[in-house]
């Protein structure tokens, strides 16, 4: 190997790990916390489409939120929205809440 490919490579992994020094540091911080105020979240009813269960018509099941096809797809400049194609919502329906008494003395 010559001299002059050596001090190449070396200017490059140089600046390699310049970069990597500059640049934010993109991993989570391992003293960040979730805030403990907040209650977890339940489990949410999303359909195959990924929309939530209010986006479906009760009558005939069909979804009404309209979904983005990006103009490169099309070869058009701008974005066009149809229809979600989702024929009805299949997921996990959310449980009913009821209220029951407690029991005092046994009754």
């Amino acid at each position: 190997m010559d001299p002059v490919s050596l001090v190449v490579g070396a200017m490059l992994a140089l600046g390699g790990v310049l970069v990597g020094r500059l640049l934010p540091n993109r991993r989570p911080r391992q003293d960040a916390q979730p805030a403990l105020d907040q209650a977890p979240r339940t489990p949410q009813p999303i359909c195959g489409c990924g929309h939530h269960l209010v986006f479906h018509d009760q009558k005939n099941k069909l979804c009404q939120a309209q979904v983005v096809i990006p103009g490169r797809w099309t070869g058009e400049r701008t974005h066009t929205y149809r229809q979600c194609m989702c024929q009805g919502y299949r997921g996990p329906v959310p449980v009913d809440e009821y209220y029951v008494p407690d029991i005092i003395d046994g009754e």
